[in-house]
């Protein structure tokens, strides 16, 4: 049985979030898709808030579930008995900082393979912090989010 987690911060989850989430889950028998909970970054959503939105986003996913976790991810990897480590690409910087980090984790644990998916053109420019630098500025974000995270990113920036 293939095993994966896709790990991120999730603050908060974007529809490029959920497309890899969907396509790695057509992919391996079973995706942990883990939050990332480090306490002393300063996030917008509690880490309460971004596993309520992320659960909320791929509850349509049955072989998906969502985890808090924190410290290495090749050591939640190991925990979670997956051999897989899914990551999505934009752009050209994000596949240099990935492949650093499969690089890193290749040297901790040399089992735990990262497989990257390819952003779709529709989702190549999106993040996190693009998604609430546009609805700070009260730009249109239903396309972008799912529709919880857009009512809780109105809500929490009062726009």
């Amino acid at each position: 049985m293939a095993e994966a987690i896709y790990p991120a911060t999730f603050d908060p989850i974007t529809n490029g979030h959920v497309e890899i989430a969907e396509r790695a889950a057509r992919l391996f028998d079973r995706l942990v898709v883990g939050v990332y909970d480090k306490p002393l970054k300063n996030w917008l959503f509690s880490i309460e808030e971004r596993l309520e939105m992320t659960g909320q986003a791929l509850a349509h996913l049955d072989n998906v579930q969502i985890e808090r976790y924190g410290g290495l991810t090749v050591n939640f990897a190991q925990e979670r008995n997956a051999t897989y480590i899914v990551r999505g690409l934009r752009t050209l910087s994000d596949f240099e900082w990935e492949l650093q980090l499969s690089q890193a984790n290749h040297g901790l644990t040399p089992e735990i393979e990262t497989v990257c998916l390819l952003a779709s053109q529709k989702n190549s420019f999106l993040s996190s912090s693009i998604l609430k630098e546009i609805a700070l500025n009260d730009g249109k974000i239903d396309h972008l989010a799912p529709p919880v995270v857009v009512a809780a990113l109105r809500r929490k920036l009062d726009v």
